[in-house]
């Protein structure tokens, strides 16, 4: 039965990035952004500007998805089909890889036609700067920089705690990534209430991002990339970063790439200027298919190591942690 529900989990995820790859995320009804809309009616219920407000909105929000997952996977243990089933739509729900890459060969295009006002219109669908000023080399820097740190909390994150945890990984990686786009950004606003789900994000996404950035490094041939110099950029420039996850991403792709990221990012009413990832020169138009190839890669590498590990580390995981159990039983009786 262990073995059965092992292979489901992993058959769930690997059919689940299938059909990601082949239709991307639904066009209408996507329960992201249902999850999106009922978090934020939760949020102006509960919003206060302290952190213990913000620690109920994390443990509501993120709590509920996860404990619907637990229930899902009881329903289905001894149901490996229905089981592999829901792994697998969950997948399909959670992953972004196809749009994330779609949407950096849209920029490429738009920025060889040289047509600067379709690129900054199509920026606001990876990631939240200000492109009103933007020329090409900001708008590609801008992209490069979603493209890479997308890879990680879209595509290697949710596979990850899918393979250690299942659905309940599944569900509550995304509601928990989804809620720190929501209230976990730097603004006068969400100064403290946004702290609880930045950090949660920031704990969940520590092992994925790392394990990005070095499959960013293996793969990064495929783009006609080197990976001597990928690594050395990678250990060099990965922690100059203000985030504990992004460099890990863009300091892996800047050395994949042979280009120079960071610099001053404009955002709706602030502005940040980060530390350079890099050694090259600027991004161009032409780096964005190559940045696209990379995250495509990297995806793969991560659907593989996600779905062996059911089956191996995480079988010895679990046999282990009943061993323990087992043996704890007849201590606390002799107590007795």
């Amino acid at each position: 039965m262990r073995q059965a529900t092992a292979t489901a989990n992993s058959a769930g995820l690997v059919v689940g990035y299938a059909l990601d790859s082949l239709l991307g995320d639904p066009r209408r009804w996507h329960p992201v952004a249902g999850f999106g809309r009922a978090a934020g009616a939760l949020e102006q219920r509960l919003y206060r500007p302290d952190r213990a407000a913000g620690a109920a909105l994390t443990t509501l929000a993120v709590g509920a998805p996860v404990l619907l997952g637990v229930a899902a996977t009881l329903a289905t243990r001894r149901h490996p089909v229905a089981r592999a089933a829901l792994v697998a739509a969950g997948t399909w729900t959670v992953l972004g890889g196809r749009t994330l890459r779609h949407e950096s060969r849209v920029m490429g295009r738009a920025l060889r036609r040289g047509d600067l006002p379709a690129a900054r219109r199509r920026l606001g669908h990876l990631c939240g700067r200000d492109p009103s000023a933007l020329d090409e080399p900001e708008l590609a820097r801008a992209t490069v920089e979603s493209v890479a740190e997308n890879t990680s909390d879209a595509v290697v994150a949710p596979l990850v705690w899918g393979a250690v945890a299942g659905l309940p990984g599944l569900l509550g990686y995304r509601a928990a990534n989804t809620l720190d786009a929501m209230v976990g950004h730097r603004s006068p606003r969400y100064a403290r209430f946004g702290t609880p789900a930045a950090r949660l994000d920031d704990l969940l996404n520590l092992v994925p991002a790392r394990l990005t950035g070095l499959l960013t490094i293996a793969v990064a041939p495929t783009a006609h990339g080197d990976r001597g110099r990928a690594w050395h950029v990678w250990r060099r420039d990965r922690n100059d970063h203000p985030s504990p996850n992004a460099g890990q991403c863009e300091a892996a792709m800047a050395g994949a790439l042979g280009v120079r990221l960071g610099g001053r990012n404009v955002y709706f009413g602030r502005s940040e200027v980060r530390p350079y990832l890099g050694d090259g020169p600027r991004p161009e138009a032409r780096h964005l298919k190559r940045a696209a190839r990379i995250s495509g890669a990297v995806g793969l590498a991560a659907l593989g190591i996600a779905a062996v590990y059911p089956l191996t580390v995480g079988r010895l995981v679990s046999a282990v942690g009943r061993h323990g159990l087992r043996a704890l039983r007849p201590a606390r009786g002799s107590g007795r």
